[in-house]
């Protein structure tokens, strides 16, 4: 059975910093291609940020380019979302993601491509 445990969340305050974990289980790990996904309320869920399978390779959003960090380690079977400079429109449920990686390496910003998912995380940013 798959896992993907997401961990690392909370509150902080508006230009904080927030450190978070994926933990996956189940599934060979380095044959998957990761990514971030966040949901505000009353929006649709958005792309953060992905990275391919040998974590050679990442892709972000415009609303997080420059403020994130997404690295992996497939010897631990984790991958991290470093966020700095953190906004109070940041704040929502992020989820990571896994779909099999492509001989390409791309990294698909449609969550519909992806095939297990996290429960999700609460981060919140204070003004």
């Amino acid at each position: 059975q798959v896992q993907l445990v997401e961990s690392g969340g909370g509150l902080v305050q508006a230009g904080g910093s927030l450190r978070l974990s994926c933990a996956a289980s189940g599934l060979t790990f380095r044959s998957y291609t990761m990514g971030w996904f966040r949901q505000a309320p009353g929006k649709e869920r958005e792309f953060v940020g992905g990275i391919s399978w040998s974590g050679g390779r990442t892709y972000y959003s415009d609303f997080v380019k420059g403020r994130v960090t997404i690295s992996r380690a497939n010897a631990k079977n984790t991958m991290s979302l470093q966020m700095n400079s953190l906004k109070p429109e940041d704040a929502a449920i992020y989820c990571c993601a896994a779909v099999r990686a492509t001989y390409t390496s791309d990294i698909c910003s449609s969550g519909t491509e992806y095939d297990y998912w996290g429960q999700g995380i609460q981060v919140t940013v204070s003004s």
